[in-house]
């Protein structure tokens, strides 16, 4: 008889986990799947929602592909657990038993405290001007407002907010990013690194405000700042989020700034689970699709009974921002080694920070240096020695033999992670392409390679084109 798994959460990181679950388990014999989603719409790669906004992806090529033989509920959100029944309840009177349950709730849009935002925080009533940047429905009220000569104030300046600032940037929209620290994405960038990025952006055409929080929003006069300036904006976008504990926490369960779960993803009740952004667990960085997918396969493992032994031991971050005019990598702890390097060259948009300890990366923050990011990424990734000329690895410019490229598909080893997102390597791709995978789109859906934050795609294209060169398929015979 199967366990009967009650999902609530229909994002990126459940739809992860529905799949994940129906790999091992097809046809439903040991655990039957029922997902209650919030959103109205299937899910949908949220990492793109920038390439939305920037106009480079229409909403509907961002969704993900829909799993067979799940009792799915969109539009249906939860409104309460009951532990004891082991019951949840939703918010069109149904109700849903569950032998387990899995919280993958995601984030919330969370709007600062700033003088006349908060009516957005009803997302049915009108908004005054002020958007939040988490969902589809969100970039729909945001392209609605950047219309030709619109002037949009973009509140935060971690990575959201950047993707925000950018995408809207290749608008053509005026846009101001106003930050209250003292440097862009502080949690992923040092200072150096951050103000780069500062300059690359404003490359784009937009105003970017450091050191400058806000302060007050009216829809007829602007943004007034805590510097006593005012940004000429007739609408704003608030990209922060917090995690979206809410349930988790009416329920009884331990919650800290996320549903607290040990190395089996499991919280202080046995029966339930959380996984990706509404979890807390020590080895998991925030805001990274990578983690929750990996907590996602790890937690299929289990309630499958396909690998009883299967933990959760944390994620390796790498944070990559990709786009016209960025290009950014930032991995590890950059602050964690006994040996640094630091170049920098602002004007041209490159700046290299590279940590090691015992002549291993364990961090580096890389902006403009597209080969160096790719050959320490490799690096960091494998463990392997870094070589003896540190310089010329931070300047992408390695010496044969001492360190593979991983822009020279025919020199990347076979075990090297192309697409971090899903733990796919090169042999897998190889693979693939001689299991008939012969296009980028179908590798991609054979190995999941670029459906993640796409950041690797024109690595998987550069292996294409090598294996086509080196083995070219065989002709098809009419």
């Amino acid at each position: 008889m199967s366990r009967g798994v009650v999902v609530i959460g229909h994002g990126m990181v459940g739809a992860r986990f529905v799949e994940e679950v129906r790999r091992r388990d097809p046809d439903g014999e040991r655990v039957s799947l029922t997902v209650l989603g919030a959103e109205s719409r299937p899910a949908y790669n949220r990492v793109l929602l920038s390439t939305v906004l920037a106009g480079g992806l229409r909403p509907a090529m961002v969704a993900l592909p829909v799993v067979d033989g799940v009792d799915l509920h969109t539009g249906v959100a939860a409104t309460g657990i009951d532990r004891a029944a082991r019951v949840v309840h939703a918010a069109d009177g149904t109700t849903h038993p569950y032998d387990e349950l899995v919280l993958a709730t995601g984030c919330r849009a969370w709007l600062p405290p700033v003088d006349g935002l908060a009516d957005a925080a009803d997302r049915d009533a009108p908004t005054h001007g002020v958007s939040l940047f988490r969902d589809l429905d969100d970039c729909e009220r945001i392209l609605d407002a950047a219309v030709p000569g619109a002037r949009i104030a973009v509140v935060g300046g971690g990575l959201l907010g950047v993707e925000a600032a950018r995408g809207l940037a290749g608008r053509g929209v005026a846009v101001t990013l106003v930050h209250p620290r003292t440097h862009l994405m502080e949690r992923q960038l040092d200072p150096g690194a951050g103000d780069v990025l500062a300059t690359a952006l404003r490359g784009l055409g937009v105003d970017v405000r450091c050191g400058v929080g806000a302060k007050a929003w009216d829809p007829d006069t602007g943004l007034d700042c805590d510097d006593g300036s005012r940004v000429a904006a007739d609408h704003v976008v608030a990209a922060g989020v917090r995690a979206n504990t809410g349930l988790a926490a009416d329920a009884g369960l331990a919650v800290d700034r996320g549903i607290l779960v040990d190395d089996r993803l499991a919280t202080d009740d046995g029966r339930v689970h959380a996984v990706g952004d509404c979890a807390q667990h020590a080895g998991a960085p925030g805001g990274l699709v990578q983690s929750g997918w990996e907590q996602a396969a790890v937690l299929a493992d289990l309630l499958t009974g396909t690998d009883p032994a299967a933990r959760y031991r944390g994620t390796r971050p790498v944070t990559r921002l990709k786009a016209r005019g960025i290009d950014l990598a930032a991995l590890g702890d950059p602050t964690a080694g006994d040996e640094e390097l630091r170049v920098s060259d602002p004007r041209r948009g490159r700046y290299g920070v590279l940590a090691l300890r015992d002549d291993r990366v364990v961090g580096a923050v890389l902006m403009g240096l597209p080969d160096a990011a790719a050959m320490i990424t490799e690096l960091y990734d494998s463990g392997a020695p870094a070589p003896e000329d540190r310089l010329a690895l931070l300047l992408g410019r390695a010496l044969p033999g001492e360190a593979s490229s991983a822009t020279d598909p025919g020199r990347m080893p076979g075990t090297a992670v192309v697409c971090r997102c899903n733990s796919v390597t090169k042999n897998t791709l190889v693979s693939a392409w001689r299991a008939g995978a012969h296009d980028v789109d179908a590798l991609s859906r054979r190995t999941r390679a670029a459906t993640g934050c796409g950041s690797c795609r024109d690595v998987v294209c550069g292996i294409r084109d090598w294996l086509a060169e080196a083995d070219p398929p065989e002709p098809q015979v009419a």
